[in-house]
């Protein structure tokens, strides 16, 4: 029997046409640019907080000092927006505990921000205080339960009450140095963060991001 050869169909599902794919890669790229700029910027904020951070452990009176009156204008900047706040809501049920909260942080505030070193002082008793029951509560607990993390959180609290008691036993004399050293460490630690996120992003937009179309070249140039 002769084969009938049918006539081939039309295919109209096909991948999209070239000028499209053109655009849509075009503006992947774009996107992509922007993407990678912004991690950019992001591993150059976190270039600034490292040289902050460094500059501040070996400055650590001066970090702490900064500190404490970053501390301050928080609170009080914090208290004005909630006095605002509560001004706005005052026909509800918690209108005078936000006005006393408020009330409170801006007090707060404008002590810290006349009395940094005062205010370093208090603040570095509760934090060598911290440090003390915390280690002891490691202690206890991990010779109590004597779970799987026996061992970290024995050394865990064996650390914190060494920390509390060379801070308490050097106090006020700890309070120049050690709220400093905390900032300034947080300060490095933050920056290593963002520079790690900064440039993985922007080695991930380089992988998942298309390349643009060359530009196309003109009649004179065929020639």
């Amino acid at each position: 029997m002769a084969r009938k050869d049918t006539p081939p169909q039309d295919r109209t599902d096909g991948p999209p046409d070239g000028p499209r794919d053109g655009e849509l890669r075009d503006e992947l790229a774009r996107e992509g640019r922007k993407l990678s700029r912004s991690f950019g910027w992001l591993a150059a904020l976190g270039v600034l907080l490292v040289l902050a951070g460094v500059v501040g452990l070996i400055y650590t009176g001066v970090a702490t000092l900064t500190s404490m009156l970053l501390f301050g204008w928080l609170l009080l900047i914090g208290g004005v927006v909630g006095l605002l706040h509560a001004i706005e809501s005052r026909g509800s049920n918690y209108f005078w505990l936000a006005v006393v909260v408020a009330a409170l942080n801006i007090a707060a505030g404008l002590v810290v921000i006349r009395h940094p070193e005062g205010s370093a002082e208090a603040l570095t008793m509760f934090a060598a205080l911290l440090f003390l029951t915390g280690g002891v509560f490691r202690l206890v607990g991990s010779v109590v339960v004597r779970g799987p993390q026996f061992g970290w959180t024995l050394l865990q609290g064996a650390f914190g009450l060494l920390l509390g008691l060379l801070v308490l036993f050097d106090w006020p004399d700890s309070s120049r140095y050690v709220l400093g050293t905390f900032f300034s460490l947080a300060l490095l630690f933050d920056g290593l963060g963002l520079i790690a996120m900064g440039i993985g992003g922007r080695r991930i937009v380089s992988m998942v991001t298309p390349d643009a179309r060359p530009p196309k070249s003109s009649a004179g140039d065929q020639e």
